[in-house]
């Protein structure tokens, strides 16, 4: 992904650098070469060459960009978990992958970890806006996600005889699971999918509370996995599940709803970060009737959301790490919504909005293992920054609304009110 050249200064804005530190009023921020090299009070900026462009940030926020923690660029209005690999064919997939990430970035979202993906789309989804084929965040690439046979991804039933290769590798024992990751060593993934425990979806065979990965088959993931630099994350509901996945060397947990404290001391002495991804929860709740939803799918989830919140309140207050994002793509949640994640935690968890900021940024960096590179506004970090018309930490909700002056990657202006494309428009 190119950097831009030449200077630019962002004035006018109150600038929130994505540390946590306290906010900058009337601040300044340097843009040279695609690279930050100044942010902070106006009194002490740099002396700029006279051909510096200039954006007036209006008064508003100036941030850094979002990291979607847990996207599926290859999830498309899905009502039903078969919609997830017989809905569409594989060039569809592609083209509506493309065009999701285009929209994360439009969003704000200028980085991205994958949280599985149909087929190996991600992989060269990644290398597609690497290569400023096609814009949008930058990636971290899962691929197909990993299962127990007759666990939770593992619904087409025999008769159908079609298996689920596209999106999930099924395994039975260690030694399927370890072939599973060798498969995806050659795929090119960064981040392996796994899925220890069930979900509210499937309430009279996997539901949230059973295992649908044994500890062996897990253990043996991560070994293979770490043996050749891929790190492993999973889908974790249930308490057991999110033990056995600390016990196993995850690097991340997806989800980590029904949390004791038992596993959060696990969690805090490995210090590893997760991923709640409960917006989708609220959702499936709130819109679940409009989708026929049967109401025992829809208490699962209002049993998730209370826990999943409760389980992140635990975690913040203990000094763990929160990254957000998550599953959009279905029908009740669908892609362009993922800032309704930072409204939910502010509103319906109780963090703060600056809390919120943090997680949504420096957060997702740290888990995507770029954090030297980006996900605060400082000097020599790429310049990944949103500018929003508005003050981001007196309504939240500002970022869902898409007030963005600009939202700019390297710094290029990839989106926004200044954004060619919007001019265009």
């Amino acid at each position: 992904m190119k950097l831009a050249t030449g200077t630019t200064v962002i004035r006018h804005g109150r600038l929130i650098d994505g540390t946590g530190a306290a906010p900058v009023a009337d601040a300044t921020v340097v843009v040279r070469d695609g690279r930050i090299a100044y942010a902070g009070r106006v009194d002490a900026a740099p002396e700029l060459p006279p051909d510096a462009r200039t954006i007036d940030a209006r008064g508003g926020t100036i941030m850094p960009g979002l990291v979607e923690a847990h996207f599926h660029p290859t999830y498309f209005n899905v009502a039903e978990l078969q919609d997830l690999d017989i809905k569409y064919p594989v060039e569809y997939v592609t083209l509506l992958a493309a065009a999701n990430a285009t929209l994360a970035l439009e969003c704000g979202y200028t980085s991205a970890r994958s949280g599985g993906s149909l087929f190996n789309i991600d992989v060269w989804l990644k290398k597609a806006i690497e290569d400023d084929l096609v814009p949008g965040p930058r990636l971290s690439a899962s691929g197909r996600e990993i299962c127990g046979v007759g666990g939770l991804m593992d619904w087409n039933p025999d008769f159908r005889k079609i298996g689920m290769d596209g999106l999930v590798l099924l395994v039975n024992g260690p030694d399927e699971a370890r072939a599973a990751v060798r498969k995806l060593v050659k795929d090119g993934v960064e981040w392996v999918k796994t899925y220890p425990t069930g979900d509210a979806a499937a309430p009279d065979t996997n539901d949230h509370h059973t295992l649908c990965m044994t500890f062996e088959e897990m253990h043996a993931v991560v070994a293979t996995a770490h043996n050749h630099g891929m790190k492993v994350t999973g889908h974790c509901r249930a308490n057991e599940g999110i033990k056995n996945a600390l016990r196993a060397g995850y690097d991340s947990i997806e989800h980590g709803t029904f949390m004791d404290a038992e596993a959060l001391d696990m969690l805090l002495s490995r210090n590893v970060p997760v991923v709640p991804g409960l917006q989708f929860e609220l959702a499936s709740v709130e819109r679940g009737p409009e989708f026929g939803l049967p109401q025992s799918v829809i208490d699962g989830h209002q049993e998730t959301l209370e826990a999943g919140a409760e389980s992140a309140r635990m975690i913040l207050r203990a000094g763990g790490r929160i990254g957000l994002g998550g599953d959009y793509g279905f029908a009740w949640n669908p892609h362009g919504d993922y800032a309704k994640e930072l409204t939910f935690f502010v509103n319906y968890v109780g963090f703060t909005p600056m809390e919120v900021v943090t997680c949504a940024t420096k957060n997702g960096a740290d888990i995507m293992g770029r954090g030297e590179e980006f996900g605060t506004v400082q000097a020599g970090k790429l310049a990944d920054v949103l500018v929003v018309d508005g003050d981001v930490l007196a309504d939240i909700s500002i970022l869902e609304q898409r007030r963005f002056i600009a939202v700019m990657q390297g710094g290029e202006i990839k989106a926004g009110e200044l954004s060619a494309r919007s001019v265009g428009h």
